[in-house]
Order: structure tokens, then C-alpha cells, then sequence
């Protein structure tokens, strides 16, 4: 067995009663042996810079995934299987109410995570719709991978308020610990400044599901990934951000002005 047992009825009362959107935590969430194992089969950060893709902006500093299925080392190609089963998709929909859930087997965003020393990822709500595969995001799960991890080190995922003025709960990123929680209009979550030493990385591995149905509260409006700063980063928010966002924009048209070039080049 990958996975420890769980007591669906329990699981599905802590999301019923959780706040302030819909959520659980599992700590030693897999057999210890194997969690081990996947632990052993993490590619060095230095590994993952050479195959995956990083971030180096203001919103998400010096972090790396890796989202080919194909570079998994056996263990984590285990896990990443285990967490798409129909079983465990099964147990998914139980305890959120959300039927017909699909893995991701393109992994988009999610996969292997190692994020370095100094390494942040701001407070945000995720995309909502991938509209080349018609897909629409419901839930995200995060397994932990750090064994003494210590609590000044930070790295934790929070979870915050829909205005984002107050912080609901913050989860260290210990060794085999598990958060999964729904993804939608005001799930803003984080993670806080990892201050690890050097040579070592914060480690998860993350997967998002999905249904072809729209969720009942979808507003038809399709967005990528949206920040915004705690109530303390008044500079970040007024200054810094708004300056990433605005390159962000100019890079998409210029990517956008290209696609048409292309297309006028080869219809004439």
C-alpha cells in the first residue's frame, strides 16, 4: 500500500467544517517506507534547474518544476500514479462533493517543486480553465518532502481570506505531509519565504484535478494566475507588482503580435 488509511467520514467532515474554503490536512499521508523512497528519488535542486522550468520574479523566486512524467525516478512515477488512480480520485470527490474528477497527465504546473534558499511563491489564486483540453481546475494537492524541516526555515503554505487581509492558517512543509484544498475564486494561498541553508531546497511534489463540467459559481471568466500582497508588502503591492504585471502583459502581446506575423507570412 502507498498510501496510510483514512477515515473518509472524518476527512469529509474537516472539509465540511474547514475555512475559509475547503480544505484538508494529512499528516504521514503515505507508508513511511515509501514515502522514503520518493524522498531518496528527488533529483538535487542543481537536477531539477537542467530539466525543469524556473521562476525568478518578483511573485515566485528561485523555484524549479519539473512536469515531465518522463524524468520521474520509479518512486516518484509511483506516487504521481497513485495520486491519479480512480481510488484516490474516488476518495476526492467523496470528501469535497465534486463528481467526475480528472487527473492531469500533462501535469501543467505540477509535478516535482523544489524551491531554493531565499525562494518565495506570493499569495495568489491559480488559473481556472485550460481551454485547449476544455478542462476546468477544482482541486490541488501538495505532498511535502522535507525531513527535519525546522520552523524558522518558513516555507509554509497559507491559506488566506478572500480579500486577503487575513491569514487563515499557515502548514509547515514537513516531511510526508499532505494539503489538498479546492481551487476557485478565493483560494488565495502562499508560501512563505524559505530560509533553509544553503545546499538545501523546500521539496513537494503537486497535482491538480479537474472536471469537464464548470463548477456552479464559474462566471464564464477565464484567468491565469492572479496575485496579490499581504496587508505588509505595501510596497510590493503598489510598486513592485504592478511593474511584473505590466512586463507580463507586454511579453504576451509581443507573443501575440508574433502568431499573427507567422500567419500572415504564410497565407501570403
Amino acid at each position: 500500500m502507498y498510501l496510510n488509511p483514512i477515515d473518509r467520514a472524518a476527512l469529509r467532515q474537516q472539509v465540511r467544517d474547514s475555512r475559509p474554503f475547503p480544505h484538508f490536512k494529512i499528516d504521514n499521508f503515505l507508508n513511511e517506507d515509501f514515502a522514503n523512497r520518493v524522498l531518496a528519488a528527488f533529483p538535487s535542486f542543481e537536477e531539477s534547474l537542467k530539466v525543469g522550468r524556473t521562476f525568478n520574479a518578483v511573485n515566485e523566486y528561485k523555484k524549479v518544476q519539473v512536469t515531465d512524467s518522463s524524468l520521474f525516478a520509479e518512486p516518484i512515477a509511483e506516487l504521481n500514479r497513485e495520486l491519479a488512480s480512480p481510488e484516490f480520485l474516488g476518495l476526492l470527490s467523496e470528501v469535497f462533493d465534486i463528481p467526475n474528477l480528472l487527473p492531469d497527465e500533462q501535469l501543467e504546473g505540477g509535478g516535482i517543486h523544489q524551491t531554493g534558499p531565499r525562494g518565495h511563491l506570493d499569495v495568489h489564486i491559480d488559473f481556472n480553465y485550460i481551454e485547449a483540453r476544455d478542462l476546468h481546475r477544482r482541486l490541488n494537492i501538495l505532498v511535502y518532502f522535507n525531513k527535519e524541516w525546522k520552523e524558522e526555515w518558513g516555507g509554509n503554505i497559507e491559506l488566506w481570506n478572500n480579500d486577503v487581509t487575513q491569514l487563515a492558517h499557515s502548514f509547515s512543509p514537513i516531511f510526508n505531509r499532505c494539503v489538498v484544498f479546492q481551487t476557485n475564486e478565493i483560494s488565495f494561498h502562499g508560501v512563505t519565504a524559505v530560509k533553509c541553508p544553503p545546499g538545501m531546497s523546500r521539496k513537494s511534489f503537486a497535482a491538480y484535478y479537474y472536471t469537464k463540467e464548470a463548477p456552479a459559481q464559474w462566471d464564464g471568466k477565464v484567468h491565469s494566475t492572479i496575485f496579490k500582497a499581504r496587508p505588509d508588502e505595501i510596497m510590493k503591492g503598489q510598486v513592485l507588482m504592478p511593474i511584473e504585471s505590466a512586463k507580463r502583459k507586454m511579453v504576451s502581446a509581443l507573443h501575440g503580435l508574433k502568431k499573427h506575423l507567422k500567419r500572415a507570412i504564410v497565407k501570403s
